[in-house]
């Protein structure tokens, strides 16, 4: 095979339909980057479960006159409550909050705003915070054994209240990889439609190739060639987004709550690792397009 004609077919296709070309890796580009985006918000979502899996726990809040009567969980109805919760072979953990202590982590969650003055730690519950040694079926565990209790004010999950935020990157995701799915239909179809003109333009210089002894699959080679180069073009430019997205949209749209710790930040190397998988769909779609729409639609 003459690599050297395969390389010129391939740069004249290209630079023949121009037009087309440029359609097609523009189309590839966009499609590739909501997929990319798709896998950054996977990614996220994967890491801020690790963030939050050390973090979440069940919170007993206590009943007012027990959090003011007991400073430090000695009394009989708070360490009773705490003995239950720690013979608990779902829990990993039981750690009392006292008032002062509750007001003191009040203040540092709502530092510099104005609700911070507003409480006083008499204002605050004590609470019994327990860490989860299984983390699917403990807190319904830790419901069912403090509900009712003499001095149980409430109980709180925090892991549904994470599960929101789970919802929400989800939701992301989703409407991100059903925009993506839309653009690779467009890719596609004009993948195929550019394989088809190039074809086309090239069918009388193909035709006397085959009569001196080519095969079908010389003569395909530079149009696949063609529809892989142009879907590696595109991959690139998306990774190219992605980086520049992050820079100068994603880190200023989360900076809020990543400076709160509640999600993990996108960094460069989260964009580096969705860089050569959009690189292999790119070239692979192409390439797979390309060679269905040759056998199907072009007789070479």
């Amino acid at each position: 095979m003459r690599v050297d004609f395969v390389v010129r077919e391939v740069l004249t296709g290209l630079r023949r339909n121009v037009t087309m070309t440029i359609a097609m890796i523009l189309t590839t580009a966009i499609s590739l980057g909501l997929v990319g985006t798709g896998l950054l918000a996977v990614r996220t979502i994967d890491r801020t479960e690790e963030l939050y899996s050390s973090r979440v726990e069940v919170r007993v809040t206590l009943t007012q006159d027990v959090s003011s009567a007991d400073a430090d969980c000695s009394q009989p109805i708070c360490a009773g409550l705490k003995q239950t919760l720690e013979n608990s072979p779902l829990v990993a953990s039981v750690t009392f909050e006292n008032q002062q202590q509750a007001y003191e982590n009040y203040k540092r969650l709502f530092a510099g705003q104005a609700l911070a003055d507003l409480l006083r730690p008499q204002s605050l519950p004590a609470a019994l915070r327990v860490k989860l040694a299984d983390q699917d079926a403990g807190g319904d565990a830790v419901k069912q054994a403090m509900q009712g209790q003499v001095g149980v004010r409430t109980v709180i999950d925090q892991r549904e209240i994470v599960a929101k935020l789970f919802d929400f990157l989800g939701g992301v995701r989703n409407v991100t990889f059903a925009l993506a799915l839309v653009q690779a239909i467009a890719a596609l179809l004009l993948i195929s439609n550019t394989v088809q003109v190039s074809a086309y333009t090239r069918r009388h210089e193909v035709g006397v190739m085959r009569l001196v002894g080519a095969t079908r699959w010389y003569t395909q080679l530079p149009f696949l060639i063609e529809a892989v180069v142009t879907g590696v073009i595109g991959a690139i430019l998306a990774s190219i987004g992605l980086l520049v997205g992050k820079f100068l949209f994603i880190d200023s749209l989360l900076s809020g709550i990543v400076a709160d710790n509640v999600v993990p930040a996108v960094q460069v190397s989260d964009v580096l690792w969705v860089s050569p998988i959009l690189v292999m769909i790119g070239a692979g779609v192409a390439a797979v397009t390309g060679y269905v729409t040759l056998r199907a639609y072009v007789r070479l």
